[in-house]
């Protein structure tokens, strides 16, 4: 088994709710075609410091984060971020990693979409039980 790639659409969120008020057309909404490492071991998605000079996605918060090899680093996080891939999407925040550093598709953006792994065949794809939406579990165990 090797490593999973995705092709993913990034979209600046803020972009897209000035499209919806009517204070922006369309075509200036700034998005960018990724090809990203599907990482179910990290929680979210992680972009680089080109990647968000490019969407201009302001300042979040900063956080601790564990990286790959154990050492801790305070990161920025920006966003918001929606991310498409083939017929779903969702939003999040992003980490951002310093300088050229590949983009990373954590667990919980994948789990939102309702996206499944196929490590032997290395690719992500859409749930096949859910073709058409995105099922989401959002019930309590009561």
């Amino acid at each position: 088994m090797g490593l999973i790639y995705a092709d993913l659409e990034l979209i600046r969120s803020d972009d897209l709710a000035l499209v919806r008020g009517g204070y922006l057309s369309p075509e200036k909404v700034r998005g960018i075609i990724v090809r990203a490492l599907v990482d179910s071991g990290a929680y979210q998605l992680c972009i680089n410091e080109n990647i968000k000079r490019q969407l201009d996605l302001p300042h979040v918060d900063t956080i601790t984060a564990e990286l790959a090899d154990g050492r801790l680093a305070d990161l920025e996080l920006v966003g918001p971020v929606e991310i498409r891939f083939k017929n779903r999407k969702t939003v999040c925040n992003a980490a951002v990693l310093p300088g050229e550093t590949e983009v990373l598709l954590g667990s919980v953006p994948m789990e939102d979409m309702d996206l499944v792994l196929y490590p032997k065949e290395e690719r992500m794809d859409i749930n096949p039980a859910t073709p058409y939406v995105s099922k989401r579990k959002i019930k309590s165990g009561v």
